[in-house]
């Protein structure tokens, strides 16, 4: 290893903090380990702490230095990411990745077309947001590299959203990272890629290029990648890329068009891969590069969020809209959402927790909408016992894309507890 420093430090600290810890490591040219551990869990977990730190410094090659550690109740997926960031802050060339086993519920896949209503975004360089945030029920999760985390914290982000893609229980939401623009967000992707990430957001995207650089690094480093998983309870991994493929293999993308150039190309880039599962639309900076203001009733947007739902539809994907940025108004979102969903929509971004719950409301199906959508499929499946080629609905053919919608929609207003499960017998 190259020594760059004598001193480093990494993570949070102050009498504010909570969750998270602040490392700070000194070389010394003898003496062994010391470690200043102050915490106020000291007395139930402090012995184990220390043998943490003394396992991850030798994992290291960590031989002479005091440790400072203060500890606010940090996880251990957050205190290995800090220490590990304390110690490439002092060895930049350091290749090595100290890796916690993954969760045991952290291995599961998504599909293409799958339940998108709502997305949470959640700062990556602040962990204590990350543990609880399955519990409100988000139909994703986004761990954000791009612009809620500091310039000077975007290597901390980035170790931090690792070790929560492989440490974290997200309760079975979509697990969805935003890197951060390309060509930066490239090397956000040995991060996240050998860690069973479903879904990257590309953001500020403006050309179907980009998505092609994207995919070429995403399937370079799925390559170089086991395809099972193999790590044996408590066991540590070193390798560049983690050594292995978690979870399913299929990754998503979902671009953000967040310009006018990327709403002008949005169908080019909606169709640049099959592994775009939606478009997204971000309106606080494409407002800002049409030089306007954005407002909540969105008249100044309404030609951008309209294009990128027909280039969403036109490629078969969902379009997804910008989130809403009064946490406090709740009746606003809703409309904001009713709005969005009249235009094509099928899901919005939320920035807090308590905008879930509406989010999900306000894109259940309606009344009229689900008894539309029994027709439809009682119809179809009427057909299909008579082996009948063609189905209609009173003097109106029935197709497929057609049938589909509805079967959505039975399935949004089962989701929402609108009908039960025997709604056919009733």
């Amino acid at each position: 290893m190259i020594k760059k420093l004598n001193k480093s430090s990494a993570g949070k600290r102050g009498d504010s903090v909570r969750s998270d810890c602040y490392f700070e490591i000194e070389l010394k040219n003898s003496g062994g380990i010391k470690i200043d551990l102050k915490s106020k869990v000291n007395v139930m977990y402090g012995e184990s702490i220390k043998q943490m730190i003394l396992d991850m410094s030798k994992f290291f090659g960590l031989k002479d230095a005091k440790i400072l550690l203060e500890d606010n109740g940090a996880l251990p997926f957050i205190l290995a990411a800090r220490f590990e960031l304390a110690i490439k802050r002092l060895f930049p060339d350091l290749k090595k990745e100290y890796l916690l086993p993954f969760h045991e519920k952290n291995l599961y896949s998504t599909k293409k077309d799958q339940l998108r209503r709502s997305r949470l975004y959640l700062p990556g360089n602040e962990p204590k947001f990350f543990v609880n945030a399955g519990l409100h029920s988000p139909d994703g999760i986004i761990l954000d590299l791009e612009d809620s985390v500091a310039p000077s914290e975007k290597d901390a982000a980035q170790l931090l959203v690792r070790n929560a893609l492989r440490s974290v229980d997200f309760y079975g939401a979509e697990r969805m990272v935003r890197i951060n623009q390309l060509p930066k967000g490239i090397d956000d992707l040995k991060f996240i890629v050998p860690n069973n990430v479903n879904v990257i957001l590309v953001p500020k995207c403006e050309s179907a290029e980009q998505i092609h650089q994207l995919e070429k690094e995403v399937e370079r480093l799925k390559k170089s990648l086991s395809p099972t998983p193999s790590l044996r309870e408590g066991a540590l991994q070193s390798s560049p890329l983690g050594g292995e493929l978690k979870g399913g293999s299929d990754i998503y993308f979902m671009p953000i068009i967040e310009s006018a150039l990327g709403v002008i190309k949005a169908f080019e880039i909606a169709t640049a891969s099959k592994n775009i599962c939606a478009l997204a639309i971000g309106l606080e900076d494409y407002t800002a590069d049409i030089g306007t203001q954005r407002t909540n009733e969105g008249r100044e947007s309404l030609f951008a969020r309209q294009m990128l739902v027909n280039a969403a539809k036109a490629a078969g994907i969902q379009a997804i809209d910008t989130v809403f940025s009064d946490v406090a108004d709740m009746e606003a979102l809703r409309q904001s959402v009713i709005e969005a969903k009249s235009l094509g929509f099928e899901g919005k971004g939320c920035i807090h927790p308590r905008q879930i719950k509406v989010v999900h409301e306000a894109f259940a199906p309606t009344a009229e909408e689900i008894e539309k959508a029994k027709k439809i499929v009682q119809a179809f499946e009427e057909a299909e016992k008579k082996g009948l080629g063609v189905v209609s609905l009173g003097s109106k053919m029935i197709d497929p894309p057609v049938v589909k919608r509805a079967l959505n929609t039975i399935n949004l207003a089962l989701m929402n507890n609108l009908i039960s499960k025997d709604w056919r017998k009733q």
